[in-house]
């Protein structure tokens, strides 16, 4: 740390380290850089000192990279150097350096070496990960159903239908809606989200070497990390005892196995703790992100009813109403895997990614990176780049859109991140993304309850993740 300090004296400028407004003691940029809403003061740094430039969160100083080619050429052409987990402080409190999220080294490359394989063939139970979607959809359908075209909040049933998603995956079972633990889960995940994005939680994240000797409402956190955590290992004790190694039911019992491969290698990377966390991780990541995406893309089209309307011509004429959609219908369906692509552009959902860092003093561009920098490649400069997309702060599909009305890709589109941290989910949440929406549309119309023009669109909690505005809806059956 005292190097790092000693390094960010010498100067900024060529050869030097990237240059950025000067910080005061302690407090580092704390008046410049605003903590509820980054983008934004991020932003108008870039303007000021470039596309990589340097801010100090309290005593720590960030590299920030600003635009589509320094992100593209750190984290995809030098994807090696890059590939490090930054530091942030509450995922290193909560994970202490395990499972897939927050850690690094070895350890790391295989436990998500692991998981992505897992997920990705699931030689576990016959059914595909599409099917298990299409299985979900149905219960969703019936909890919509049920509000019989009254006005209601979607949050919640969105929560439950990804996350059953993913205990399917992870747990080998689903959950009912009503379920008294179950409720209590969404609970814990939906503190966690909005402690991280709350003021406490950002203050954290730049001041934790004081924040974590003192009394306040940013050590509440951890007691739902222990409270998830908690439930995870009961799931794990239940998994050991019927634990069949020839036929894994789901993926704790695929890493128990692994587990009983390794129990004779010193220094295993699949342990307890170890499975524990990567549970955890998986099921965390993969509720929140999801649904909170799904809850923007259903709120953007009641703001815009004529683009639903579009979506739902092109359902009726690939898809109909008789049969359930599935992941094939999407290249039919060019307008509408513009509209999915649009939201996750538009939304910007993980704004600044996930810190990365740097592990030997690095040369990058002009300038050199300390050895164990952190770094924020900052995604939404890239989704709204107006070079690339004409007027990025619209909605609008026309964006993937080619004259003809056949998709068109873009490099630009990187919601997921980019190079080796990627999110390891990815497959899994486009298709979910996809077809729940579908499969909602293709039922509903979904109407706004106060006139489409006044609702807003802007996110309001903007720290860590954009998240949408609370907003009713009423699902017209169709």
């Amino acid at each position: 740390m005292q190097r790092m300090k000693a390094a960010w004296k010498g100067r900024s400028g060529k050869g030097k380290v990237p240059p950025g407004p000067a910080p005061l003691p302690i407090l580092g940029n704390l008046l410049q850089v605003k903590a509820s809403n980054l983008t934004e003061t991020l932003q108008k740094l870039s303007e000021q000192y470039g596309q990589v430039f340097t801010v100090h969160m309290g005593s720590d100083p960030v590299v920030v990279l600003y635009g589509h080619d320094v992100v593209k050429e750190a984290l995809v052409d030098r994807a090696d150097e890059f590939a490090s987990r930054g530091h942030m402080p509450i995922g290193d409190r909560a994970n202490n350096g395990l499972g897939i999220i927050f850690s690094n080294n070895e350890p790391w490359l295989q436990v998500r070496r692991f998981s992505l394989t897992t997920l990705r063939n699931f030689g576990m139970g016959k059914r595909s990960i599409e099917e298990r979607i299409q299985e979900e959809s149905d219960y969703l359908l019936e909890e919509i159903n049920k509000t019989k075209g009254a006005s209601f909040d979607p949050t919640f049933m969105l929560s439950c239908s990804v996350s059953n998603i993913i205990c399917s995956i992870v747990f080998g079972k689903r959950y009912d809606y009503n379920d008294k633990k179950f409720l209590a889960l969404m609970n814990n995940m939906n503190n966690i989200f909005e402690m991280t994005n709350s003021k406490w939680g950002q203050l954290y994240q730049m001041f934790s070497n004081i924040l974590d000797y003192l009394p306040g409402p940013h050590n509440n956190i951890f007691a739902e990390f222990d409270a998830l955590k908690a439930f995870v290992a009961e799931e794990v004790k239940l998994h050991q005892a019927s634990l069949d190694p020839n036929s894994p039911q789901d993926f704790i019992d695929c890493f128990l196995s692994k587990m009983q491969e390794e129990k004779d290698r010193p220094n295993s990377s699949f342990h307890m703790k170890n499975l524990i966390t990567s549970t955890f991780d998986l099921f965390i990541a993969g509720t929140e992100t999801t649904s909170t995406t799904i809850r923007y893309g259903l709120l953007l089209l009641l703001k815009y009813p004529k683009i639903q309307e579009k979506v739902q011509e092109e359902i009726d004429q690939v898809i109909g109403r008789s049969r359930k959609p599935c992941v094939a219908d999407r290249t039919q369906m060019p307008y509408t895997d513009a509209v999915v692509h649009e939201i996750q552009r538009f939304i910007s959902l993980v704004p600044l990614a996930l810190p990365h860092t740097v592990t030997k003093d690095t040369s990058f561009r002009d300038y050199v990176i300390p050895k164990g920098t952190t770094i924020f490649p900052v995604l939404t400069s890239v989704l709204h780049d107006s070079k690339e997309f004409a007027n990025p702060h619209e909605f609008n599909p026309e964006h993937f859109l080619n004259k003809d009305g056949t998709f068109r890709k873009s490099d630009f589109f990187m919601p997921f991140s980019a190079g080796k941290r990627i999110c390891p989910g990815e497959g899994l949440a486009r298709m979910e993304i996809f077809l729940l929406m579908v499969i909602i549309l293709q039922n509903f119309t979904l109407k706004s309850v106060v006139n489409p023009q006044e609702l807003s669109i802007t996110p309001t909690l903007s720290g860590t993740v954009n998240v949408p505005p609370a907003y009713q809806l009423c699902a017209v059956p169709r």
